[in-house]
């Protein structure tokens, strides 16, 4: 949720992949008809480059994103940093370079199944959406409006961070546990199962509901500002930024920071309560975790709204940005990486670029 999961969301989620995603599924858009055994093979070579570059840009930034989600969660009562380069420092000098990168390893392995079904289903509800919306206007003709692009981006986000939410359920817990956790957690696998056993089935989709709501505003403007720019661009040509239909790396790089930074700016309060509901019945939780403000114990949530009014209440209405800045940070450098590797990789397998007028 807003999210991963998001997403987010996706989690957090759609920044890191919003480039070769916008690209693929805005040529799908264009078009109902059946792909060929070529077009298919493309296409999950396209999913391979994605996931790598997901992958290598994930990694890239682990210590901001960690440091994220220990600030989201963190216990009021036991503050043991306020900024960002505080944080990473008190990290380094206590849990040293491992530190940095915890929970990393989890967030890599739902890239790639999260980033098939999140194209997957982006290409085909544009398809849906656009035929549906040329028999309505009665123009063959027709593209997708901004509006129609949220909502073929929304629906993916969803789509895509449900099927991997217990994924990201357990790549924030695996994140904030530390040495001094009574239980530790050894890996993606033990945590499912520990979670799963002890918590029960629906314990690995807490959080889900603010993660589902958080994807429309996240995941759905990042792909409708990013391709809306993008048309802008090509159609007015600002400061010379587009030369014919043609869009540089950096102007693209540019496009894909403003989408990703208003999309997670938005839906950043439900990214907050998504991770603190994670945490709730967590009995072995570090003494980081979220608390009342009185005792190092983890606070329960009985609902999304719940979630909301005890936050506010024992921490105030800033504590529904905590995070945001190392979030912030990491936007940019994370779009440029995975532009970068995407590209690459493309390059390496032979994937004809296709840029979308």
């Amino acid at each position: 949720m807003a999210s991963e999961d998001v997403v987010g969301k996706r989690s957090e989620s759609a920044v890191t992949t919003i480039v070769n995603l916008a690209e693929e599924a805005k040529m799908a858009s264009e078009g109902v008809k059946a792909p060929s055994h070529a077009a298919i093979f493309s296409v999950c070579k396209s999913l391979a480059a994605g996931g790598i570059a997901g992958g290598v840009s994930r990694t890239a930034v682990a210590p901001l994103e960690r440091l994220k989600i220990l600030l989201q969660v963190q216990n009021s009562h036991s503050i043991k940093y306020n900024g960002t380069v505080q944080g990473l420092k008190y990290i380094w000098r206590t849990e040293g370079l491992r530190g940095m990168f915890k929970g990393n390893g989890t967030n890599c392995a739902r890239i790639v199944p999260n980033s098939a079904v999140k194209f997957f289903s982006y290409e085909e509800a544009s398809k849906g959406i656009l035929w549906f919306y040329r028999q309505q206007t009665g123009n063959e003709d027709a593209e997708l409006t901004p509006l129609l692009r949220l909502g073929a981006g929304a629906c993916a986000g969803i789509i895509a961070m449900s099927a991997t939410y217990p994924m990201d359920l357990v790549r924030g817990r695996i994140t904030v546990q530390t040495d001094k956790s009574p239980s530790h957690y050894r890996g993606i696998f033990h945590a499912l199962r520990t979670v799963f056993v002890e918590e029960g089935p629906r314990a690995l989709y807490k959080g889900w509901l603010p993660s589902v709501i958080g994807v429309i505003p996240y995941v759905g403007l990042n792909f409708a500002v990013y391709e809306s720019l993008k048309d802008w661009l090509v159609k007015t040509r600002p400061f010379g930024l587009a030369q014919d239909t043609e869009l540089s790396v950096m102007t693209k790089l540019g496009c894909g920071a403003v989408a990703g930074t208003i999309g997670q700016t938005v839906a950043y309060p439900l990214d907050v309560i998504r991770r603190r509901m994670q945490m709730g019945g967590w009995k072995n939780a570090a003494s980081v975790v979220i608390g009342d403000g009185k005792t190092n114990a983890p606070v329960e949530y009985s609902g999304m709204v719940d979630a909301f009014r005890k936050t506010v209440r024992h921490e105030g209405v800033g504590a529904l940005y905590k995070g945001l800045v190392p979030n912030s940070v990491k936007v940019v450098p994370s779009i440029a990486i995975a532009f970068v590797s995407y590209e690459v990789v493309k390059d390496i397998l032979g994937v004809e670029m296709r840029i979308s007028d």
